[in-house]
């Protein structure tokens, strides 16, 4: 056994268990299954082109060496980013916590009570700062939350303003550089017209239907949004605010003013810079929009006990409901690092954030009057933590630059500072003597920091947050901890058992691809700092991409965009630009297969497309004779196609080659979703079967958490003629020649993250990678091989094999009384998550037990799902009193003095002997979902406070 081998750490099935699994599935050999499996003409040639594999501890002694190539300035760019302070109890205790980040997405609710808590505590807290009245459990960041609040406003116009075709956007020139790009990026496909200018000089015109303001803006002014919201509301005139979080703890929220959307990051609330990302953006809007607001949001609702418990809300809004209806093709948030931003609110408390706040703008105050009395002129009358100096930016830049001190350079006469949390006296002396020297003065010295004040009267915040116990309780470290273990023992992640859901990939997020992003050289790099700091981050990224364009068989990559819907948009963005470059402007139409994710064809919507949905066959293959004729009937305006493959029913289309050659004989591209990339690593890939442009998702195949539900990275990876347009960046060049304006807020998205698939592709190499994919493969044939006889498999490839995940078909249990959902409620007493519920088809499981299960653990799950089918054969249509209507059953019950059922409670809590020694405990019973419904409500507030109506 080669210990130093990470695949061997990776890959779930020993040897012999390998041997057993195939001879259980009646051939001789691994290679024998791929060849039965995956269609002989999409196979490729030769191996994949990558360097041998490292092992674990080579790796991080590698990824240790290249941190140091980082160069961690001191950083006062702002822009949106700053240096913060992580609390030690928060890093040891979620970031590094398995038990937090691979966590899947509550759509189980019973078993995700933790992170839905830590989640609403999220809510609240921006509902308290904003001072709006709902807000969602995050968003990926500040600028593609500016440009969903954009959406938001165009979506909710008045009826007079949809009639008379109103489609202009009021931008603030003093917007983030990288959101006005997000807002360029998005609102030209769908008609909305830009306006940026001065908003003491806008004129409030009825051609416009919002706006957007920063408050503070990005030079640090804090302009009088209340006058200019209330002229606005007058003129009815939807207004958006992009809030510093921080700010509002001093600043009046905007929502006390009449905003309508106030949105923003939460990343100084103890989040690493990282590069750019990932950070929790946050959205919060009036109730009157609730059905339009982007995203998920927990809500309060009550168990079949009637006890409080909290769900994932409003969840008809998932784009697989209204697809090319829904105004967001968002289906993701940043689950983890909002967990960590409403840990931080819940550690410091209101009290703790107004010692930050003031201790940040008091030295924000302070610099400003050594640097006046210097003979410097510092321009923001009213400021949080942010000054702008009307000077020889050149020479400034030259010293500071020599002090290994990053500040902003707009123009070549101003300067921008921006203080954060973890600025000390000691470097407000160091700032000083920066501008000291330039002015050839003697440097003036700080001994202490006096209270000040120096944000205008009417912008002063005098409404209460963060009032309730939740913030005012656990300020100890002792205290914190506890708090966070008792919401993580409410939920089942990775460390307890699989999680096999289908086209989620929920595989082993490996220890030694995690570790580095706790270290300071690369969580505290600002994404626009000057490239050469960040060589080592460039290092790592272009080989990224690299690996990336060699696994999928294409020519370039982008890491920018940072979910797998921000990577569809991109992927479509590219082949619209591609398009245009051509004079080809009419190409528009969007062909999507039925059975397509729900964010595709919303994509295609956003993209400014339009949907003609194809047919599926019987077997669940895409029609080929309806897609031709769709295709040839549109052929002058043909645009893309987007495929899933294999195929989302989990079947690897043998037409694949014609389907994709059908499409470019008509003038159009194809794009692949990435979903179920897992199945294609080393065996085919996207370029060899014909596609032109695919996504990634980062957080399935290639090993990054999903952390609740968050962090993910969707890269996009495009044939030769596509690369010109890659997405760049305002501030730092990224992307193509040609390349359209930016997708996510940050020049490499999620830069940090991009360090967990590295390291999964650095230490599994090129062998590593196809033994992956081809035992998840295996495993799948595997379950599928001992659930036939219980359960029906819903399609399976020509030669009768799944790809890396099956569907099950649930629907004949309904002449017992028993649904999908009560499969997956009563596998939460067996100790497991369900598999994917009623997607692509109602009424069944999807599954995917990945490469990183062991055969053990997949006997037990199969034991688990056969014992259900003999509880189902038990249930009667008429009595609903029985094993699987009651599941889940929680500890209460079954230690309850009554008991009221026709079966024993060890039926009920240990229904196979493998439970008794592994037991997971749902925190309630199960969830009234049409009760949270019908109360919505998304904040902490008392019990008593949501009684039905």
């Amino acid at each position: 056994m080669n210990t130093n081998a990470f695949a061997l750490r990776h890959i779930g099935p020993r040897e012999d268990d390998q041997n057993l699994m195939l001879k259980t599935l009646g051939v001789d050999s691994l290679d024998q299954l791929i060849h039965e499996t995956i269609p002989d003409d999409i196979r490729l040639k030769n191996g994949l082109n990558l360097e041998a594999p490292m092992t674990e501890h080579e790796y991080l002694l590698y990824i240790h060496e290249l941190s140091k190539k980082n160069k961690a300035y001191k950083t006062y760019i702002g822009l949106g980013y700053h240096p913060t302070i992580l609390p030690a109890v928060i890093q040891r205790n979620i970031l590094e916590n398995p038990g937090w980040y691979t966590a899947y997405t509550p759509y189980q609710a019973e078993i995700a009570q933790g992170r839905l808590e830590a989640l609403l505590n999220f809510q609240t807290m921006v509902i308290d700062l904003t001072g709006m009245e709902i807000a969602n459990a995050s968003l990926l960041d500040e600028s593609t939350a500016a440009a969903e609040a954009m959406s938001l406003l165009f979506a909710v116009r008045e009826r007079q303003q949809k009639k008379a075709g109103v489609n202009k956007f009021f931008v603030s020139e003093n917007i983030l550089p990288q959101t006005l790009s997000l807002l360029q990026t998005r609102a030209t496909p769908v008609g909305i017209e830009l306006v940026v200018g001065n908003e003491e000089t806008f004129d409030f015109s009825s051609e416009f239907f919002g706006a957007i303001l920063q408050y503070p803006g990005k030079d640090g002014q804090v302009t009088d949004i209340k006058t200019f919201i209330t002229k606005a509301n007058d003129a009815q005139i939807k207004v958006a605010v992009a809030a510093d979080i921080l700010s509002l703890i001093k600043l009046e929220a905007p929502g006390k003013f009449g905003a309508d959307v106030v949105v923003g990051t939460t990343q100084r609330f103890g989040i690493p810079m990282g590069y750019g990302g990932p950070h929790a953006a946050f959205f919060a809007t009036k109730e009157a929009y609730k059905r339009d607001i982007p995203g998920r949001i927990i809500g309060v609702t009550k168990d079949k006990n009637g006890h409080r418990a909290l769900r994932m809300a409003l969840q008809t809004r998932e784009q697989h409901i209204k697809r090319d209806k829904a105004t967001s093709n968002i289906c993701t948030a940043q689950v983890l690092l909002a967990v960590m931003a409403s840990m931080y609110a819940v550690y410091h408390g209101p009290k703790g954030l107004q010692f930050i706040a003031d201790k940040v703008h008091n030295k924000a105050s302070e610099l400003a009057n050594a640097l006046t009395k210097l003979g410097y002129d510092q321009i923001n009358t009213s400021y949080f933590d942010t000054l702008q100096i009307k000077t020889n930016a050149k020479k400034i830049k030259a010293i500071a630059k020599e002090k290994k001190v990053n500040l902003y350079y707009p123009d070549k006469k101003t300067v921008i500072i921006s203080i954060n949390e973890t600025t000390s006296i000691r470097d407000i002396n160091y700032l000083i003597s920066v501008f000291a020297e330039a002015a050839k003065k003697e440097t003036i010295t700080i001994s202490a920091i006096t209270k000040a004040n120096n944000i205008s009267e009417s912008m002063q915040r005098a409404s209460d947050f963060l009032t309730l116990d939740v913030f005012n309780t656990y300020h100890s470290e002792t205290e914190l901890m506890r708090y966070i273990k008792r919401l993580e023992r409410k939920d089942l992640a990775l460390n307890h058992s699989m999680i096999s859901l289908g086209s989620c990939t929920m595989k082993l997020n490996a220890a030694s691809e995690m570790l580095p992003l706790s270290w300071f050289k690369w969580g505290n790099i600002h994404p626009f700092a000057p490239l050469k700091q960040a060589k080592g981050y460039l290092t790592i990224l272009k080989e990224l991409e690299d690996q990336l364009t060699e696994i999928t068989g294409f020519a370039a990559t982008s890491l920018q965009p940072n979910s797998g819907a921000q990577g569809e948009f991109a992927g479509l963005m590219v082949i619209k630009a591609y398009h245009e470059s051509r004079g080809d402007h009419h190409r528009n139409i969007c062909l999507i297969p039925s059975s397509a994710h729900g964010t595709n064809p919303a994509s295609a919507v956003m993209a400014g497309m339009k949907v003609i949905v194809t047919k599926s066959t019987a077997e669940g293959n895409i029609d080929v004779d309806d897609l031709r004729e769709k295709a040839e009937l549109h052929k002058d305006n043909l645009s893309a196609l987007m495929v899933t493959y294999p195929s989302t029913h989990g079947v690897y289309e043998s037409a694949i080659k014609e389907i994709t050659q059908i499409i470019h004989d008509n003038g159009g591209q194809v794009y692949m979703d990435g979903a179920n990339m897992n199945a294609q690593v080393g065996l085919t890939n996207p370029g060899n079967i014909g596609a032109d442009v695919c996504h990634l998702n980062l957080h399935k195949t290639f090993a990054i958490p999903h952390g609740g539900g968050g962090p993910g990275v969707g890269p996009i990876c495009v044939a030769k003629q596509l690369v010109p347009f890659l997405p760049g960046n305002p501030i730092i060049k990224t992307g193509g020649e040609k390349a359209i304006t930016a997708i996510s807020a940050a020049p490499f998205g999620s830069a940090l993250a991009c360090l967990i698939s590295y390291g999964y592709i650095k230490m599994l190499g090129a062998v590593g990678l196809t033994e992956s994919t081809k035992i998840a493969i295996l495993n799948a044939n595997y379950i599928k091989h001992r659930l036939e006889g219980s359960f029906d498999t819903l399609y399976s490839g020509e030669r009768g094999r799944a790809a890396h995940e099956m569907i099950v078909d649930c629907r004949p249990f309904k002449v017992h009384g028993i649904e999908v959902t009560d499969i997956a409620k009563r596998l939460m007493d067996y100790g497991f998550h369900a598999p994917t519920v009623s997607f692509p088809v109602a009424g069944t499981l999807m599954i995917e037990p990945t490469e990183s299960e062991s055969k053990a653990e997949i006997d037990r799950f199969c034991d688990a799902m056969i014992s259900i089918r003999k509880e189902i054969d038990n249930a009667s249509k008429d009595d609903n009193n029985n094993v699987l209507k009651n599941a889940p059953h929680t500890l209460d019950m079954v230690t309850s003095d009554e008991w009221y059922f026709p079966y024993s409670r060890e039926t009920a809590a240990f229904p196979l002997e493998y439970v008794r020694d592994n037991k997971f405990w749902p925190s309630v019973r199960r969830v009234d979902d049409a009760y949270g419904d019908r109360n919505l409500i998304c904040s902490c507030i008392p019990i008593e406070a949501y009684a039905e109506a």
